[in-house]
């Protein structure tokens, strides 16, 4: 069987820049992908080609093996995303924007409530779930971000920096939805935490100047004596900057 997330050869350039420089990886069920790099390393860019928000120069992408250019809804049906900010609408209380998100999704009556409660259960909502979202803590904003990516339990996940914003008590317990989840998923997890890395990914990507550099296991990507950072460090860090 495909990967649930396949990216073949994958570039973006904007004019003479480019940001996405012949990518190419995929993503199995049950496994977390962390994909790091340095602030404009094409980590975002990559991730809203998969998701459908940017269209590639060249290359391709699929989602559950639906083309995210040829067969866009079908894709993201699929996926659940969370991208850089989550942007939602600040004037809804957090219940109203989550069932407009079912909405959307086609889901009506009981079963939207069933979806919306269950992710405000997955995210730990239920105590501000009346609130206006612009009432929120940027850290209580980005769990509504990561609950309207859960509503539909889509079986790819795409999450650009998911913990960003949150106190270390509610990183904890996002680190452990999806470590829960992780069995049943493709994940792909953006993110320049690298304790993230190590505490929830099965394999690690490093990108820097829009090229891949690494691919493998965190374990695999540390040599005898070194520590993820001092690897990172390494692979990112321009070869003139020493």
């Amino acid at each position: 069987m495909p990967a649930l997330i396949e990216i073949e050869r994958l570039t973006k350039r904007f004019g003479d820049f480019t940001a996405v420089d012949d990518v190419s990886f995929s993503v199995d069920r049950g496994e977390v992908v962390g994909f790091l790099g340095p602030n404009g390393a094409g980590k975002s860019t990559t991730m809203k080609m998969l998701a459908g928000f940017v269209t590639p120069t060249a290359g391709t992408a699929r989602i559950c093996g639906k083309d995210v250019v040829d067969s866009p809804v079908a894709a993201k049906r699929s996926l659940g995303y969370l991208p850089e900010g989550a942007p939602t609408y600040p004037e809804m209380t957090v219940t109203g924007f989550l069932r407009f998100v079912a909405s959307i999704r086609g889901y009506r009556g009981g079963e939207a409530d069933e979806r919306v409660e269950a992710a405000m259960q997955l995210t730990q909502l239920e105590g501000v779930q009346l609130q206006p979202i612009e009432t929120l803590s940027k850290g209580f904003k980005r769990r509504v971000g990561l609950a309207q990516s859960l509503l539909h339990d889509p079986p790819v996940l795409v999450l650009d920096e998911p913990t960003d914003g949150l106190d270390p008590n509610q990183k904890h317990e996002v680190r452990q939805l999806i470590r829960r989840m992780a069995p049943q998923k493709a994940i792909l997890i953006s993110t320049h935490i690298l304790e993230e890395v190590e505490a929830v990914c099965s394999r690690a990507i490093v990108i820097a100047g829009g090229k891949v550099l690494a691919d493998s296991t965190p374990a695999g990507l540390v040599a005898p004596g070194r520590s993820l950072e001092q690897v990172f460090r390494d692979l990112t860090m321009p070869k003139d900057a020493a």
